[in-house]
């Protein structure tokens, strides 16, 4: 059967049909909000390359903790800018760290906002790397030891849980990651802290302008050793699968935009819930452009967060997760 039978422009004739036959939706419940916390008072430091993101010492935290509240996102994702760094990230798993200091500050704030940890080294050693690095003992090449990262990982993870974060979200990539932050979680009671893994995270450009906000840009070399490269797909259902096995609660696909159809793999081959990071460079294109007059940001935000979705996109860390709240609210 086809036209004039089938006429497919019955189910758009009107917004109320629209609304009736809508496949996706997002909704409050769908989002995430980073935040970057730092040490120091009185600070609220926007960054220059992210429009409307902001560095936050802890006295400036409540300000930013009620607005989230209040727009009924139900959590943020965590991200410390330490003072101090060093080889081994001593600073990500110390109990007066700063992400553990604000995860204790913003339980005071309010019990009932998740709080998700990112658990990982490189905001906190001074290469600016996910690990600790050693070098060849013939070539003197430089490249993060994975196994001996793993260790400080997982003293972060537990430090993290203990000053009260919801879920560990493992950034760093390493192999074996989510085993060793299970393993050391459980043993340490916190057998219940979920863990949100950065399961399919590649080595992509659209990090730079997070650089900037979390201090991490890496001081030599790169990240292609441990992060995948953007060129495969299939590698990713290993990554994944790797991940599912070793006892991850929720997959990650880093960065969503470029990645749409590894959010879709995710999705088809796995049960758990997948994440989408509409990372940094999504963010800072849409604010450059709409700053411009080039683009409508409302329109292009909720299309954009509406495609993750349609992809197969459970939850959606975004730094416009503020912006879409409002949005909803007024419609």
């Amino acid at each position: 059967m086809s036209f004039p039978i089938v006429r497919n422009r019955r189910l758009r004739g009107n917004a109320a049909i629209r609304n009736l036959v809508r496949e996706n939706q997002v909704t409050v419940n769908d989002l995430v909000q980073p935040i970057f916390v730092t040490h120091g008072t009185n600070v609220k430091s926007e960054i220059a390359s992210m429009p409307g993101v902001y560095h936050l010492s802890l006295d400036m935290l409540k300000a930013e903790i009620d607005e989230i509240t209040l727009l009924g996102i139900q959590a943020i994702l965590l991200f410390g800018v330490p003072d101090y760094k060093d080889a081994k990230g001593t600073s990500a798993y110390m109990d007066e760290g700063i992400v553990q200091q604000a995860t204790r500050f913003i339980k005071e704030l309010n019990p009932n906002l998740l709080i998700i940890a990112d658990t990982c080294l490189c905001q906190f050693t001074d290469t600016g790397h996910c690990g600790v690095i050693h070098h060849h003992p013939i070539t003197g090449a430089a490249d993060v030891a994975n196994d001996a990262s793993l260790e400080l990982l997982v003293k972060t993870a537990i430090s993290q849980a203990k000053a009260g974060a919801d879920i560990i979200a493992p950034s760093n990539m390493m192999d074996g990651y989510v085993h060793a932050i299970r393993s050391g979680l459980d043993e340490a009671g916190y057998e219940n802290t979920p863990i949100m893994a950065y399961s399919v995270k590649y080595a992509s450009a659209y990090y730079g302008p997070f650089r900037d906000a979390a201090h991490s840009t890496p001081q030599f070399g790169d990240r292609k050793t441990y992060q995948m490269d953007p060129a495969n797909g299939r590698e990713a259902l290993r990554e994944a699968e790797s991940d599912v096995v070793e006892g991850a609660d929720f997959l990650m696909v880093k960065p969503a935009l470029a990645y749409m159809d590894v959010i879709r793999m995710l999705k088809d081959n796995f049960d758990l819930p997948v994440v989408a990071y509409n990372v940094s460079a999504e963010y800072s294109m849409i604010k450059a452009a709409a700053l411009q007059g080039w683009v409508n940001e409302e329109a292009i935000v909720m299309e954009t967060m509406l495609s993750f979705k349609r992809a197969g996109a459970d939850i959606i860390l975004t730094y416009f997760a503020k912006d879409i709240a409002r949005y909803l609210k007024n419609s």
